[in-house]
């Protein structure tokens, strides 16, 4: 083997570089030391038509997550998930998802945790305050646990148990 490498060294290196660039793909561990922070200001509406529906405190899962999730029902009747001083790792390929409390994949406490879930969107940041628009149809009785989720590495980061305001 080691004859090998020595009489090809240019296509040892190529390999070198193609499995170093895929570690790099896989894992982006420059995330682990850069936050995106985001500050999206509250929407103003008048006469105080945007009303809160439910709420709940993030708690962290596989990583330190903390902040509010709260779910307001707009004027026009949509509805939109808000994270509120919200803090999480940043990572690849991190999802806000809505789950049924009972899924067994929330109580799991190592990666590979497969979730039905009900996709919202990509995490626009791992800082600071946030809005998602919620599905159209959105059952909030059955889908009622906000949850941050790494696809990639399927690992669940944080979530909130929302509750009736």
């Amino acid at each position: 083997m080691i004859s090998f490498l020595r009489k090809h060294k240019t296509l040892s290196m190529i390999a070198i570089l193609i499995v170093l660039f895929a570690g790099w793909f896989l894992f982006r561990p420059e995330k682990l030391f850069i936050n995106q922070r985001v500050n999206e200001a509250a929407p103003f509406v008048a006469n105080d038509a945007r009303k809160p529906i439910y709420t709940g405190l993030l708690n962290g899962k596989l990583h330190e997550t903390s902040g509010l999730a709260t779910v307001y029902r707009e004027p026009d009747g949509t509805m939109t998930l808000r994270l509120s001083n919200f803090h999480t790792s940043n990572g690849p390929d991190v999802h806000v998802v809505l789950v049924a409390a009972a899924d067994p994949g929330l109580q799991s406490t190592t990666l590979g945790t497969t979730l039905a879930s009900l996709e919202i969107g990509m995490l626009k940041g791992n800082e600071g305050d946030q809005d998602y628009r919620l599905p159209m149809q959105t059952d909030l009785n059955r889908y009622n646990t906000v949850v941050i989720y790494c696809e990639r590495f399927r690992a669940v980061f944080g979530s909130a148990n929302l509750e009736a305001f």
